[in-house]
């Protein structure tokens, strides 16, 4: 069908040009408008994202709703598109969250309303491209791209200190995506001049250049992870971010990184992937127990959660690197279902944080009696956090912890610590948030939750539940991608004799 063989361009263009339709829009004086508009477009472009899911086939690893085009010939670069069962689900995530960040920011943003939505529709077009990309210029044009909106949504909307963290946040993901382009330049002339992607797969490297070309795209993917020892931009980002930005950088830009190493360490370079996996799955333990007790002394509810995905990132590299199904599927459920609640924790401080102007731990105790519905949202998603059965926390972290049993005993082990370090740091900040007697005057006149903020975190809450009790679909969309996957992980490109 027509509608199929350019569903993907739609579905990156679209906001894009809505993006800027809504600059077009003026000023503030028509904000009401600009508003309605992004939302208009957003909801168009999840419903434009929905035939993704229901038109895809499952039993196959091979990339669907192709479209290649000559772009600059000279040098082979094409705009080529294609998503298989690793992609698709972050393309819906993208769209579905867009659409909660700009209701949420309905009555928050009052100053430039129009290049606040107008940054998270083009870079909603931007992400969606990166997990679309199947030419390697196309890839990086998109991954650098997508900077640009959030750069500008930290350095205009942040906090006090937002000039240095959108600064740190640029240079650290600039200068770690700099190498990526270097090894997608040593490939192009490895492939007899191909930029596109799946022709890598075919390369034999001496080990070697394996580790040289693993080392290059861990730059760039360890960065946006971010893993430790990489990660300290993320934090000022978080607090400095406004809660719209601090959702997108959390929800889906983290997990890009992920999606890198799958798209290109693991396929292109597997002997070094298998070399380096201890070096990795080094990385991801001391991410998974270091970065959990770092989260439990913040005092500010934003860093806690910013550390929290940290950890929670470093669960999903060690299930990516342990080599076995349930490791890669439950770290693809897992940023899927972080997606989600990182996302509604994100949320929940920005609905405190709008009536009361703190994030600090310490101005808040028993919200709960002000708050009562906010405190049962919020009572949902910091279970999901500690991997409570029954919410998406739990079907990713078991699955991983599964595949790095098959591992190593040692790996499963330390990895479950995360289920008891995230229950602490999440439950206790909870604790201390909502629970206990009425801190002060302000907590006691605090207002309940309103119908917008209600819609937000109810549909929050249903995807949360829903992928709990019912991953099925999800698993069932990824698991040929994810066999193809290890085939050609299991298979050595070393060079014969």
């Amino acid at each position: 069908m027509l509608f199929d063989t350019h569903l993907l361009s739609l579905s990156i263009w679209l906001p894009i040009i809505g993006g800027i339709l809504v600059l077009v829009l003026g000023g503030d004086h028509n904000a009401n408008r600009i508003r309605w508009t992004a939302l208009a477009v957003a909801i168009v472009e999840l419903l434009l994202t929905i035939p993704l899911f229901t038109r895809f086939d499952k039993t196959t690893a091979a990339m669907q709703f192709q479209e290649k085009y000559e772009w600059i010939s000279e040098f082979s670069i094409n705009y080529h598109l294609g998503i298989d069962g690793i992609a698709m689900p972050f393309i819906l995530l993208t769209s579905f969250l867009t659409v909660i960040v700009v209701i949420s920011a309905w009555q928050v943003i009052e100053k430039r309303v129009a290049q606040y939505m107008a940054a998270f529709l083009i870079m909603e077009g931007l992400m969606i491209g990166v997990f679309s990309a199947l030419d390697a210029i196309l890839f990086y044009f998109f991954w650098e791209g997508m900077l640009i909106p959030m750069f500008l949504i930290i350095g205009i909307w942040g906090g006090a200190n937002r000039i240095y963290a959108s600064i740190k946040f640029f240079l650290y993901t600039l200068l770690g995506s700099l190498l990526m382009l270097v090894a997608f330049l040593y490939l192009y002339y490895q492939a007899d001049h191909s930029f596109n992607i799946l022709d890598y797969h075919d390369i034999k490297l001496d080990l070697t250049t394996q580790k040289l070309l693993f080392f290059a795209f861990f730059a760039a993917f360890a960065v946006k992870v971010p893993m430790w020892p990489v990660h300290t931009w993320l934090p000022d980002a978080h607090v400095e971010a406004p809660t719209g930005g601090s959702v997108i950088l959390a929800a889906i830009m983290l997990k890009m990184g992920g999606y890198g190493f799958l798209r290109f360490n693991l396929p292109i370079v597997p002997d070094a992937s298998h070399a380096l996996s201890g070096f990795i799955i080094t990385l991801s333990l001391i991410a998974v127990v270091y970065i959990a007790l770092v989260a439990l002394v913040q005092s500010d509810m934003k860093k806690l959660i910013a550390y929290s995905s940290i950890s929670h990132m470093g669960f999903v590299t060690l299930g990516f690197f342990v080599f076995n199904a349930q490791g890669i599927e439950g770290g693809l459920v897992q940023m899927i279902s972080h997606g989600f609640i990182s996302g509604a924790l994100f949320l929940c401080v920005g609905v405190m944080y709008d009536r009361l102007h703190s994030r600090q731990i310490g101005d808040y105790g028993g919200v709960v009696h002000s708050m009562p519905v906010f405190a049962a949202f919020m009572m949902l998603f910091a279970m999901a956090n500690s991997g409570l059965p029954g919410t998406s926390g739990f079907v990713g972290e078991f699955l991983v912890i599964l595949g790095a049993f098959q591992a190593n005993f040692w790996f499963a082990l330390l990895a479950g610590l995360t289920l008891i370090f995230s229950a602490a740091y999440t439950l206790w900040m909870y604790k201390r948030v909502i629970f206990g007697k009425l801190a002060n005057k302000k907590v006691a006149s605090l207002s309940d939750v309103n119908a917008r903020e209600i819609i937000f975190l109810s549909l929050l809450a249903v995807f949360v539940l829903g992928v709990g009790v019912w991953p099925l679909p999800l698993l069932e969309v990824m698991h040929a991608s994810v066999d193809n996957l290890l085939t050609q992980v299991s298979i050595s490109k070393l060079p014969m004799p």
